[in-house]
């Protein structure tokens, strides 16, 4: 049944139209992800959805009686209300009692701090928190994931899982559209196309759509040219059938082609790095009596693919900031080579015009565009040309490989959306040429066309990449190493993409809780040790029971299935660089791609192996009998 529906919609913006004759449904129960390039109308589609904004033409109909909660992507607060009045208004003592259990997973614990206070990542969280305690029919969600750590991430997709309304969203984690949606929803160039699935079957049923309408343009140029070839020929239209052929081909002639997804066209630019890179001795940092960073000690090293993790306030960008140059560490030193020439993408951005306001941003470590300049003044300010693999380009010529369109390049920055002023900072980044990138919350508003073409550059980048982002799918496409911050500031290495380090972190975690069980004695409890020994006394009087243990095989593959594991991950990882490389060439990639399935089939068999003699492993500890 549906319960929202949008009929032949339209809606233009400034110079850009958004909505072109779009329609749009939602049924009971659906999770519906909406994706698109940046600048195409996501948010100001989703506002018309939860009512908050008008078309300029179509209808809105809302089934009756149900009601809609909207997570903005930039939430908005009285500045003096405190966070337990955000979240208590109107609620009774149940709903604040669980809307505090959500802030406090969500690291929102000080209730009477007032809202001025709070971080841009915090409000969006109290945001969050407070739409979701309201039980609404229907949720809008604008990125909800942004300023989440990993732990709060898997919290919320668990909660949307199991939440029994229906969801429309917009978010760039892909991870999480997988997870979560159960229809995936593009917008672009003012269309809307449905598919249904998450965003594994959005990738196979759009590339179907695309060759299908490819294969239609193809048949219509081909009756063009047969038609024309008739028209040439000079035939005289004086039967009704030839009058139908010149109605046909000037039918034929109007219709558009098929238009391609624009894409962002990123090419390696970097500049030459000497024998010195970047050098972390024993470096500390922290503030008052907390301590962010613990005797942090690193030489990077040349194409270095690095990721610094942990949650949210543990000293992610500090660190990036010391490494940056932009923070000087406590103790320690930094040591940065001569031709090291870094490119600092930074996760805030300010847009306040006022020139001390300009200056505070600076003295705050925040990126500053000021909403007046143009777009072209911008990047010119840091090159007018930049040399390429494909010779000298034009700020120019660059922008419009960032999509940005002649005449957006002359519009003010304070047009532009969140996500496409992200994406402008990113080029005025690259246009320096580094040799060294420090990507803070680099998916934060980036679309997933840009994201995708950003680990596309990534992967030639000549020089060293060091991120930090709550973007799983991101990490375990772009990085080879972790450095993760443990409670006191420390920090632990850890090699390979970000779900082989939760793999590892667990097992870890497992392998400590063994040991303090060791230290402290058996493990057992008295009332364990006596059943253990009234099932020896049973085995004594000649009942039919033994205990559980493993058959010499399983023992053997127990202890050996980890190495196996690791083994065949690192296989797929080695294979992944391959299709990295044979990316032209047909055969070959053929030939890795089918390697890979058949080794990640391996992996599969050998992970339900392992899930299976963990239990086993577990039902004998237990003293379980056969």
């Amino acid at each position: 049944m549906n319960i929202l529906t949008l009929d032949h919609l339209t809606k233009a913006y400034t110079h850009r139209n958004l909505l072109e004759d779009a329609s749009f449904y939602l049924q009971e129960g659906e999770r519906v992800g909406l994706i698109g390039i940046n600048g195409t109308g996501k948010s100001t589609l989703l506002k018309i959805l939860a009512g908050l904004e008008e078309p300029d033409s179509g209808k809105r109909i809302l089934a009756a009686n149900l009601t809609t909660a909207f997570l903005p992507q930039h939430p908005v607060f009285p500045e003096e209300a405190t966070v337990i009045e955000v979240v208590a208004a109107g609620k009774n003592e149940s709903d604040t009692a669980a809307a505090k259990a959500m802030l406090t997973r969500l690291g929102v614990s000080d209730f009477a701090q007032p809202v001025k206070e709070l971080s841009g990542g915090q409000k969006k969280r109290l945001a969050l928190v407070q739409i979701l305690v309201n039980s609404a029919d229907i949720l809008f969600l604008d990125e909800p994931t942004n300023h989440l750590d990993a732990e709060m991430s898997d919290w919320l997709e668990n909660y949307l899982k199991g939440f029994r309304g229906a969801l429309v969203m917009i978010t760039h984690d892909r991870y999480f559209l997988d997870s979560v949606t159960n229809r995936i929803v593009e917008l672009d160039h003012g269309s809307l196309y449905s598919y249904d699935g998450g965003y594994s079957s959005y990738l196979e049923l759009k590339a179907q759509r695309e060759d299908y309408a490819q294969a239609a343009e193809r048949k219509r140029q081909s009756i063009l040219r047969t038609e024309l070839a008739w028209v040439q020929r000079g035939a005289r239209a004086r039967s009704t059938k030839q009058k139908a052929r010149l109605e046909r081909y000037e039918m034929l002639k109007t219709l558009e082609a098929p238009q391609a997804d624009q894409a962002v066209e990123l090419n390696s630019i970097s500049t030459r790095m000497g024998k010195t890179t970047v050098e972390c001795h024993d470096i500390s940092k922290g503030y008052g009596d907390r301590m962010l960073v613990r005797n942090f000690s690193y030489i990077f090293l040349k194409n270095d693919r690095i990721s610094i993790v942990g949650p949210n306030g543990c000293g992610k960008s500090t660190l990036m900031k010391i490494l940056a140059g932009k923070e000087r560490p406590d103790t320690g030193e930094l040591v940065v080579g001569q031709t090291i020439k870094i490119g600092y993408y930074s996760q805030m951005i300010e847009d306040k015009a006022e020139e001390q306001e300009k200056e505070e941003a600076r003295w705050n470590n925040l990126e500053y565009m000021d909403p007046q300049e143009k777009v072209i003044d911008y990047i010119k300010n840091t090159a007018e040309y930049v040399q390429t693999k494909d010779g000298s380009v034009s700020a120019s010529k660059m922008l419009e490989r960032f999509l940005f369109t002649p005449d957006a390049q002359y519009s003010p920055i304070g047009k532009l959306s969140g996500g496409e002023k992200r994406r402008l900072n990113l080029l005025r980044i690259l246009m320096e040429a580094p040799n060294v990138l420090l990507l803070d919350e680099p998916t934060n508003d980036l679309d997933i066309t840009t994201l995708t073409i950003l680990e596309d550059y990534l992967d030639q980048f000549d020089g060293i990449v060091i991120v930090v982002s709550h973007d799983r799918y991101f990490l375990d496409r772009t990085v080879r190493r972790l450095f993760a911050f443990e409670a006191d500031g420390s920090l632990r290495q850890y090699e390979g993409g970000y779900t082989y380090y939760e793999t590892k972190k667990g097992l870890d975690q497992e392998e400590e809780t063994e040991k303090r069980n060791s230290r402290s004695g058996s493990g057992q409890s008295n009332s364990e040790k006596i059943d253990e020994q009234t099932e020896k006394s049973r085995g004594f009087r000649g009942e039919n029971k033994r205990k559980l243990k493993m058959s010499y095989q399983e023992a053997r593959d127990y202890e050996n299935i980890e190495a196996d594991i690791a083994a065949l991950e690192e296989k797929i990882s080695d294979l992944d660089q391959k299709i990295v490389q044979y990316a032209t060439d047909f055969v070959k990639l053929n030939e890795v791609s089918k390697q890979k399935e058949e080794t990640e089939q391996l992996l599969e068999a050998k992970m339900e192996r392992w899930e299976y003699l963990e239990e086993l492993a577990e039902r004998i500890a237990n003293g379980e009998m056969a």
